[in-house]
């Protein structure tokens, strides 16, 4: 193979991806703008389903179809993805009275989606169509027709499916999302159902779960000096001490932030009291409270640690940035 070897900044290769990438953009503002109230009738009929929405799409739809039940799943409607083949042969049961069929087609004349549709018709089953042709067969049978059409597709070929793809799937998510607006769903709904990896442990880890307790919290109270406090923070080795009045109140925090503006004021670390070099009305966190809420906090205030304390403002643990990086919640 001869010719110079083709580079990855390749100055061509960018102003491909830039093309695609405005394409598929403007598509999706133009989608916005012709949105009306057939997204209105689509979303009350999802809205008012009883049974799940099943999602039907053959080819490159079918796998935007698959994404799109997942998200309609995760957000509190219940979904799936029926493949159209496999519903002629035996898959069909899956569709049941209650249900409400999701079916995308851009050219609205999939063969495999239209052998179903007197099926589903006899089931009174409601059907919604994604389509790129307003006119097609498939939008005539529906309910409601929602226009995914395009004026170019970004492949330079016209061929394969790309703008007319992201505008299908895009306006799933925009179903999804109102209905989850409609329905009150939260982020504990949301959690509930992402239990695992990252996204749960944000979602479902409570601080409790994580925090320091008993003789694992740096504790000094107002009157100890300078330089106890400083064993006390090396032998618990979390960077920082909790300042407790003698009822367990926090009084304040004691950090390194706090260790290096005394020693820069020449604070004599053998008679200066903690007291007189905390930070008072420290930030808490209640007990019970998500651990993304604790990250939230620290982030919202720079801040690295935090007591926990309960209902009555007594301490129960402390934590820190790295507990909550262990925890892999940042």
């Amino acid at each position: 193979m001869s010719g110079r070897p083709l580079q990855v900044s390749d100055p061509g290769f960018q102003a491909l991806g830039d093309a695609v990438l405005r394409t598929e953009g403007e598509a999706l503002l133009r989608a916005a703008e012709r949105l009306d109230e057939r997204f209105e009738r689509a979303c009350r009929l999802l809205l008012e389903c009883g049974g799940r929405v099943v999602v039907l799409g053959m080819g490159k739809s079918g796998h935007i179809g698959g994404k799109i039940a997942a998200t309609l799943a995760s957000t509190g409607t219940p979904a799936f993805f029926v493949h159209p083949g496999e519903a002629g042969h035996g898959d069909l049961g899956m569709i049941q009275p209650g249900d409400v069929v999701l079916a995308i087609s851009h050219s609205g004349e999939t063969e495999e989606i239209l052998t179903l549709l007197p099926l589903v018709k006899r089931l009174e089953v409601p059907l919604i169509a994604l389509s790129g042709k307003p006119n097609s067969s498939l939008a005539g049978h529906a309910e409601v027709c929602l226009d995914t059409g395009v004026e170019q597709e970004a492949c330079p070929l016209g061929l394969t499916p790309t703008a007319s793809t992201t505008v299908a799937l895009a306006l799933g998510d925009a179903l999804a999302v109102a209905l989850l607006s409609k329905r009150g769903f939260s982020a504990d709904d949301f959690a509930l159902s992402h239990p695992s990896g990252s996204l749960g442990r944000r979602l479902l880890l409570r601080i409790d779960d994580i925090m320091h307790r008993g003789e694992e919290m740096p504790c000094v109270g107002p009157h100890t000096l300078l330089a106890e406090a400083l064993v006390e923070i090396t032998r618990k080795g979390l960077g920082f001490a909790v300042v407790l009045t003698p009822e367990r109140r926090v009084a304040g925090m004691f950090t390194d932030g706090n260790l290096r503006r005394s020693l820069e004021a020449g604070a004599d670390i053998r008679r200066v009291r903690i007291g007189d070099l905390m930070t008072a009305n420290c930030k808490v966190i209640k007990a019970g409270r998500l651990a993304a809420e604790a990250l939230a906090m620290m982030e919202r205030f720079r801040i690295n640690a935090l007591p926990v304390v309960n209902e009555e403002g007594l301490l129960q643990g402390v934590l820190n940035m790295h507990d909550l990086l262990r925890a892999g919640v940042v």
